[in-house]
């Protein structure tokens, strides 16, 4: 086995797995688990009915805000309101984070119905049969008493059926992103009856600034008796998709924000994801509350409208015991070497202040934790490249007998004390350490719009900077397919420089496809977010130090 064929193969490997999702968006396999669960007799008769076709208008938010009875909502995270027609939360906007370094407005995350980014969640009673008159998205609630909703003053909104039958809903909310919802009915008829509790979060579109890599999962997520599952919303709009479950929560997530409502603990329900004109994520709980005359019954669901900030998200899973609930980060599979990650450049962002500079630590330290594995693997390259060209000597002397070959190359191999696969091991190992960090830096919010130096305002964004208006001394803003920036062309330097210093591949056109490779992979890194870049190019420089030193310390030429 050559030992710089499997150094090469693993590098390709890795980059397209990397960067293929950059050009072409994954195939996505058609979803068919737990269909079997579809009650097709209960949801034809359910009133309201919570899949039910939506008919979309397109007026701004701001219309649709001004135009409508509303409830304020504000504490230290977040500001909006809440439609008092229907009850509807649809205008959350989170106070600590920006659209962006050009304005101060708030990230705008949930929209009102009529709004082209409708963006929405509602809880409610469903009835059997049509039996009870319950309150749906037309209904007009009825505030009592505080007309504010803060994290030291609860509201609570009535609606009546005219029947007898007072239905009420409790709404608290903390200084974070929680909501805890407490439904209640008061039955004043001659009868018992029966109500179903429901909630439900619906997205009229995909988000227009989805990205679709397989690296961060953006869509549907939930947590099903212990199990978590991930859609893609392109996998909702070919089928639905019902699951059900004793425990777990449910939402839609993007790279940032996310939403999940959380069904009260032991009861049994059937989560459904689905698109009918608009995306859906709800559950109905499969026993009825049974409310008897003169009598009354609650429900209550939890609500997350959040930033996804570890740290906060953290702490809802383990003082609400949600199980599971972090995983709406998506630490990907190497989950227990990501997230310790994060928690370390968190504290040297803390200590130096500059996130920018975190990453550059952290690249060290990982760097300096595999070093003597690497410097094991980089002195086996260094002897490869040392007898380079006496290999190529011998495939020139033995071209058209490959029998002698092997065998004058195995020679060669046992005089000079090599085994051409000593640096594979070390590499393996390292592979997942450094895809974890390069998935911790791509999903954390704790990155966006953080500045590093010079040019870079924001780590999360790609380098402004373009070589084909010469770093702006040209007046001219080049197409987004031609901003290839200071940080990209520096990391297919050095990533040039790194190939010089390994052994060239044997074949002359895996050669040359290799030495293409910098270009492509500068052209691709370019319009990914520039901390990643960083953190590419400074782990390339300390891999040419390291092994500069060594085939200086082996005596091999550079060249």
């Amino acid at each position: 086995m050559d030992n710089k064929n499997v150094f090469i193969a693993i590098a390709l490997s890795m980059s397209v797995l990397l960067f293929w999702a950059a050009f072409f968006e994954s195939p996505k396999p058609v979803k068919n688990e737990n269909t079997q669960l579809q009650k097709k007799s209960s949801e034809n008769t359910i009133t309201p009915n919570i899949n039910e076709v939506l008919k979309i208008k397109t007026i701004t938010r701001e219309e649709s805000i001004n135009k409508s009875d509303r409830i304020s909502i504000e504490n230290q995270n977040i500001i909006g309101s809440l439609l008092l027609k229907g009850g509807l939360i649809d205008d959350i906007s989170f106070k600590n984070h920006k659209q962006n370094l050009k304005n101060n407005l708030n990230v705008e995350f949930l929209n009102p119905a009529e709004t082209e980014n409708g963006f929405y969640a509602e809880t409610g009673w469903t009835s059997i049969g049509n039996q009870i008159k319950v309150p749906s998205k037309e209904s007009i609630w009825i505030i009592k008493g505080n007309k504010i909703l803060s994290e030291k003053e609860p509201i609570v909104l009535e609606w009546k059926n005219g029947n007898g039958i007072t239905f009420k809903k409790k709404i608290e909310i903390d200084d974070k992103y929680l909501f805890k919802i407490t439904q209640q009915v008061q039955n004043n008829s001659n009868k018992t009856i029966e109500l179903y509790p429901y909630a439900q979060i619906t997205r009229n579109k995909v988000p227009d600034d989805i990205q679709n890599f397989y690296i961060s999962h953006e869509g549907f997520i939930g947590v099903f008796d212990e199990e978590l599952k991930e859609d893609d919303y392109d996998d909702i709009e070919e089928k639905k998709i019902v699951r059900e479950a004793n425990e777990g929560w449910l939402g839609i997530t993007d790279k940032y924000w996310m939403t999940a409502l959380v069904p009260k603990k032991g009861e049994n329900f059937k989560s459904t994801f689905l698109y009918k004109n608009a995306f859906k994520a709800n559950y109905i709980l499969n026993s009825p509350t049974v409310i008897n005359p003169s009598s009354s019954g609650s429900n209550d669901v939890k609500l997350f409208v959040a930033a996804k900030e570890v740290e906060t998200i953290d702490s809802y899973a383990a003082n609400l015991s949600i199980n599971k609930l972090d995983l709406v980060i998506d630490w990907g599979w190497f989950y227990f070497f990501t997230k310790p990650l994060f928690f370390i450049i968190d504290y040297l962002f803390r200590y130096s202040g500059n996130f920018g500079i975190a990453i550059v630590l952290i690249t060290i330290g990982i760097r300096l934790l595999f070093f003597p594995l690497a410097n094991y693997s980089f002195r086996s390259m260094a002897k490869m490249k040392a007898v380079q060209p006496e290999m190529t000597r011998l495939k020139e002397l033995h071209k058209d007998d490959k029998q002698k070959l092997q065998q004058e190359m195995m020679a060669l191999y046992r005089k000079e004390k090599i085994n051409p696969a000593s640096g594979c091991l070390p590499i393996l190992i390292q592979i997942p350490f450094f895809f974890a960090i390069y998935k911790m830096l791509f999903i954390s919010l704790e990155m966006r719009h953080q500045p590093f130096f010079g040019w870079i305002k924001d780590l999360s964004a790609q380098d402004p900077t373009s070589l084909f208006n010469l770093f702006g001394l040209i007046p001219w803003d080049p197409p987004s397919f031609l901003v290839i920036g200071i940080w990209p062309i520096l990391m297919g330097a050095s990533m040039w420089v790194q190939q010089k210093l390994n052994p060239a591949p044997a074949d002359p056109i895996q050669a040359k496809i290799f030495a293409f490779f910098p270009i492509f992979l500068t052209i691709i890194l370019a319009s990914f977010p520039s901390g990643l870049v960083v953190y590419w190019t400074i782990n390339n420089i300390l891999t040419i130090a390291q092994q500069w030193v060594i085939m200086k310390q082996t005596k091999v030429k550079t060249n």
